[in-house]
C-alpha cells in the first residue's frame, strides 16, 4: 500500500507539528477501519469506540510502549513531536500526554508522507502486543 494523495512531498521539509496534523488524520483512519471491518455497528458505537483508541492519554501509552523499539531515526521524530510547542493546552488529558500523543501523531505522520505504511502497521501491532503483555 502506499500514500493515498498523489501530491510530492519530503517529509523532512515539513515541520513537526504538520507531521502530526497528518499523523492524526492517518491514525483515526486507521482505527475507523479496524472498527468497521471488526463488526457491523451503529455509527454512534463505532464513533465511541474510536474516541477510546484515540484520545491522548492512549496515544500516549501506544508511544510510550513502542519507544524502545523505534530506530534512530523514528526516535528523533518522536522526541521533536514531543517537544513540539503546540500552543494548545488540552482539555481532558494531561500536558505530558498531550506531548507524546503530539509525538506518536509526528511519528506516524512522517511514516506515512515517507511511504512507510508497512511500519506505521508494525509499530500499531507491536504497542497492541506489549499492551496485552502488560495485563
Amino acid at each position: 500500500m502506499s500514500r493515498l494523495s498523489l501530491s510530492e512531498c519530503n517529509p523532512n521539509e515539513i515541520s513537526t507539528l504538520g507531521l502530526a496534523f497528518v499523523g492524526d488524520g492517518v491514525y483515526d483512519l486507521i482505527v475507523r477501519e479496524e472498527l468497521v471491518c471488526q463488526a457491523n455497528r451503529p455509527v454512534k458505537e463505532l464513533n465511541l469506540k474510536k474516541v477510546e483508541v484515540v484520545r491522548c492519554e492512549a496515544q500516549a501509552r501506544l508511544a510510550k510502549r513502542i519507544e524502545p523499539h523505534l530506530t534512530e531515526e523514528e526516535s528523533d521524530i518522536l522526541r521533536r513531536g514531543r517537544n513540539a510547542h503546540t500552543g494548545h493546552a488540552p482539555k481532558n488529558a494531561s500536558m505530558a500526554d498531550y506531548h507524546m500523543a503530539t509525538a506518536l501523531e509526528a511519528l506516524i505522520g512522517y511514516l506515512y508522507l515517507s511511504d512507510n505504511i508497512e511500519r506505521i502497521r508494525e509499530l500499531i501491532a507491536l504497542g497492541r502486543e506489549v499492551e496485552e503483555y502488560e495485563k
